[in-house]
């Protein structure tokens, strides 16, 4: 059967996608580095393209949307039952294991960046802006869940990566190309997807911007110094 090249992902699912990539490296350095005033710019950053993804998962393109790859556990099952045969159909967008991995990582960031903005430190310089309106107990437990929840981070991010990996293995199929590109050769029986209207993109851009400024609103423009 011949094959067709079809727009598969947008520009909004691959930019939020790469900047994720570039984001993830930069968050555990600033914090490693004990750089906070970056961290925590960063950290507005990630919880804007999180809030963005969500957004678009609802109304954006359909690959993008979550009705679209998040199924049941039968649908998982019957996928696992096809994952090594060389027949089987291609898939338009995530699988239905995929689309679970998608999920997990969105939540995971989801509450990476949320426990961010409720967490204390020891001199109060660099909390997050709504530790104000927790207890120091609190802010203690919450700023010690941040840091646990950065490892299980890690693990969906090597879980996703050695899929990746596998895909290209053992299976012989590029999932990279078509995050940079947008494009896939898929059979000329499947149906292309339908891409989101622009003022839909406008739309969840600035929603998701407003929401990141209100959640950051308690935070001065300045650090101040620490004396030596």
């Amino acid at each position: 059967m011949a094959d067709r090249r079809i727009r598969l992902w947008d520009l909004p699912v691959r930019l939020t996608h790469w900047s994720f990539v570039a984001l993830m490296p930069a968050l555990w350095w600033t914090w490693k580095s004990e750089n906070m005033f970056w961290h925590v710019r960063l950290g507005y950053i990630a919880l804007g393209l999180v809030i963005f993804r969500v957004l678009w998962g609802v109304v954006g393109s359909s690959p993008a949307r979550f009705t679209g790859f998040v199924k049941g556990p039968f649908a998982v099952s019957r996928y696992l039952r096809t994952l090594f045969s060389k027949s089987a159909e291609p898939i338009v967008g995530h699988n239905p294991m995929g689309g679970w991995s998608v999920v997990a990582l969105l939540g995971a960031l989801a509450g990476e960046t949320g426990l961010g903005l409720f967490t204390s430190d020891t001199d109060g310089l660099n909390a997050g802006p709504l530790n104000y309106k927790v207890s120091d107990t609190l802010g203690e437990t919450l700023t010690h869940w941040h840091g646990a929840l950065f490892y299980a981070l890690l693990a969906l991010i090597a879980v996703h990566l050695l899929a990746i990996t596998f895909y290209l293995v053992v299976k012989r199929e590029n999932l990279i190309g078509p995050m940079i590109t947008g494009a896939r050769r898929l059979p000329e029986s499947i149906a292309a997807p339908r891409l989101a209207p622009v003022w839909r993109l406008a739309v969840c851009f600035l929603i998701a911007m407003g929401l990141m400024w209100w959640a950051s609103a308690g935070l001065p423009l300045r650090f101040p110094h620490a004396h030596p």
